[in-house]
């Protein structure tokens, strides 16, 4: 399903005096024929201001652009449908020699059992087959456990479900931005409190090429920061790394993971994801002494 966004210039008049001026500012909109009165009301409730007077816009244009959680706009007030639910996949497929990041070797998928050798131990007519997974544990979209970081740090087994499962979930749309670095402000305006926060940055569609790690997208300190203090539970992204690859120190790491907040890397899919409204769930198997393991990842939608 299409959604639609405006872009327009804007001059307000306020009831007390003053004014205010904007240039290209951007809104969710309903569909591809909202009005201009409607573009309006839209625009005052996202900024919330008071004692607005007459609105009046120029420049207006209707573009087909994913819904970024206007506050007051489509995306927020959508209500639940009440059929049946819809599942979005937000994990990559783990195939054999498949490429997570270049200096990891990929999986390796063999047979511990084939079916032609469980003829032999099985009635005629029955045949099973056992496979066999060689790998790294950071293959494809996995999630990231304090032990990952820190040696005293809880592993995998450490997560409840409350952690990792049904979680109210935030996405974040990053992927026109201009910006590398995801910072403090450019989440400033969400509300993340026991909520998994999803950084959509686009960066997947280079997902198993060479250009994934050419200038990703990633979470700065003071980003890491802000979610920590703001009761963010879990974080994602759709990118090779949720810190700067060329930082050593790996802030957001070293910062989420001591806070005890889940890190799951590697996420795909999360343009069909509402910004506000859907549930998010990644579970790992409850593997005692890994800090790292692949989940399978997905959206309930609202």
């Amino acid at each position: 399903m299409s959604t639609y966004r405006a872009r327009f210039d804007a001059a307000v008049s306020f009831t007390n005096g003053g004014g205010l001026e904007v240039q290209g500012f951007l809104v969710d909109v309903p569909s591809a024929e909202v009005t201009s009165a409607q573009v309006g009301e839209l625009f005052l409730d996202s900024l919330g201001l008071l004692m607005a007077g007459d609105v009046e816009l120029a420049n207006l244009e209707i573009i087909e652009a994913a819904h970024k959680g206007t506050r007051g706009g489509p995306a927020a007030n959508r209500q639940p449908s009440g059929g049946r639910a819809e599942y979005v996949e937000l994990s990559h497929v783990i195939r054999d020699g498949m490429v997570t990041l270049p200096n990891l070797p990929g999986p390796e998928l063999d047979k511990q059992l084939t079916r032609e050798a469980s003829r032999e131990i099985y009635a005629p007519g029955t045949e099973f087959e056992i496979g066999l997974i060689t790998m790294v544990t950071n293959t494809g979209t996995y999630m990231d456990s304090p032990y990952h970081r820190y040696p005293d740090g809880h592993d995998l087994t450490g997560f409840g479900l409350d952690r990792t499962a049904d979680l109210p979930a935030v996405v974040v749309r990053l992927e026109d931005s201009g910006r590398l670095g995801i910072d403090a402000a450019a989440l400033a305006t969400y509300d993340v409190q026991g909520k998994a926060v999803l950084l959509h940055t686009g960066d997947d569609a280079r997902f198993g090429t060479p250009q994934y790690v050419e200038e990703p997208h990633f979470l700065t300190r003071d980003g890491a920061e802000w979610l920590i203090a703001n009761g963010a539970v879990l974080v994602g992204i759709d990118a090779a790394n949720i810190d700067d690859m060329t930082d050593g120190t790996r802030p957001a790491h070293t910062l989420l993971l001591g806070a005890g907040i889940a890190i799951v890397e590697h996420l795909t899919g999360l343009a069909q994801v509402p910004p506000t409204g859907a549930t998010f769930t990644a579970t790992a198997p409850r593997i005692a002494g890994l800090g790292t393991f692949p989940v399978r990842a997905y959206a309930k939608l609202p």
